[in-house]
């Protein structure tokens, strides 16, 4: 059984319960399995040899998860070419696809952890409660150990944008 933690995160000061191991910088990075699209998967190893700036979002429909996004959206764009800023939601990806499309958000690769949320669970930000992963950032370097990371104690609150492009810039 997986650990879970409460009391670590709240939603408008509720408590909920994260799933899965609270990691740090300086662990190496877990492998997971996400959705690209309906039928193509992607794990960490698709993204072997970049720097990692990994926006975790609930759901991209909602103000915070929107404005995180077209934030590091802009952002990827001075990051260079050794750099990938994914995000992941629990959005279904066709949902994510059309949400990119509409908010013109080009730069960043979005993944779903819909079907079995392994991301989720192997970074500690699953909600048991909601079944959505909460609000996160993890910076991963080329050799795929953490070098940042911010689990935001408030589903509603925005994270450190600075502190995370400075985390990657400093890996560069």
């Amino acid at each position: 059984m997986a650990q879970e933690r409460t009391g670590v995160a709240t939603f408008k000061g509720n408590p909920l319960t994260l799933v899965g191991p609270q990691l740090q910088a300086g662990d190496q990075a877990p492998d997971f399995t996400v959705s690209k699209n309906l039928v193509e998967q992607a794990s960490l190893q698709d993204f072997a040899g970049k720097i990692k700036l990994i926006s975790v979002v609930p759901s991209l429909d909602t103000g915070v998860c929107d404005a995180q996004t077209r934030r590091f959206n802009e952002e990827a764009g001075a990051l260079g070419d050794d750099v990938i800023v994914l995000t992941i939601s629990a959005d279904l990806p066709f949902a994510q696809a059309r949400w990119c499309g509409a908010a013109g958000v080009d730069r960043v690769v979005t993944l779903s952890d819909h079907k079995d949320m392994s991301f989720g669970q192997a970074y500690g930000v699953l909600i048991k409660e909601f079944r959505l992963d909460m609000r996160s950032i993890f910076v991963v370097d080329k050799n795929d150990k953490i070098t940042y990371v911010e689990y935001l104690p408030e589903m509603t609150e925005h994270p450190d944008y600075e502190k995370a492009v400075t985390a990657v810039k400093e890996l560069l």
